[in-house]
């Protein structure tokens, strides 16, 4: 029961994240990509997301929650043409409208889609240069035992980035803190969001 109740908190969470600020997600499956995509991109600035990522071509990131792909269309584009992007959701269907996303846009090779519990990240270790968390970490049942899951997963020089609403802020800062990261930096590039980069302890 608990874990049912689990994963329907981070299917809305990941609606949430397609819907943000408007955005259709996948229960607008019928409105025109290219207009949602270009109206996502203007209310949340993911530019600003892939800059605190500092990923660049080659560059292996992990996408939690990726919902609909509206966010790891950037993160495909920034890595391309060697790089490598794993879009985790815990929603099957909904990786099947990223790959359509990602696939009008030429970037499907880059990215695997991968199904994955609600609790655990469900990466290897030591592989990625970043892992970005956008609107989802408020949804876990216990975010500090995530993150801590999620740290060996980094490469030496990998970080964590956390970005979603503000209203969130305090409870990703404390949960990051009690995993043993370091915020490393911290913005607010739209009003409604704000985004934090984390890296494991004595990195800093």
């Amino acid at each position: 029961m608990r874990l049912a109740l689990l994963a329907l908190l981070l299917c809305a969470a990941a609606c949430d994240r397609n819907q943000a600020q408007g955005q259709g997600g996948s229960g607008q499956a019928h409105e025109d990509p290219a207009r949602e995509q270009a109206r996502f991109d203007k209310v949340r600035n993911p530019a600003k997301v892939v800059e605190a990522l500092k990923i660049r071509p080659g560059s292996r990131v992990a996408d939690i929650g990726a919902g609909s792909g509206l966010l790891t269309i950037h993160l495909a584009r920034a890595v391309a043409p060697n790089g490598r992007v794993v879009a985790t959701d815990i929603d099957g269907q909904v990786l099947d409208l990223l790959h359509q996303r990602l696939s009008a846009a030429g970037l499907a090779d880059i990215v695997e889609r991968r199904i994955v519990d609600a609790d655990r990240p469900g990466l290897e270790p030591g592989l990625y240069d970043a892992i970005l968390l956008a609107e989802v970490d408020h949804q876990f049942s216990d975010p500090v035992a995530w993150l801590k899951a999620a740290i060996p997963a980094l490469k030496p020089t990998g970080r964590i980035v956390i970005s979603n609403r503000v209203h969130y802020r305090s409870g990703s800062m404390a949960a990051a803190q009690k995993a043993g990261l370091v915020l490393e930096d911290e913005s607010t590039p739209v009003p409604t969001h704000f985004i934090a980069v984390f890296v494991p302890p004595g990195r800093k």
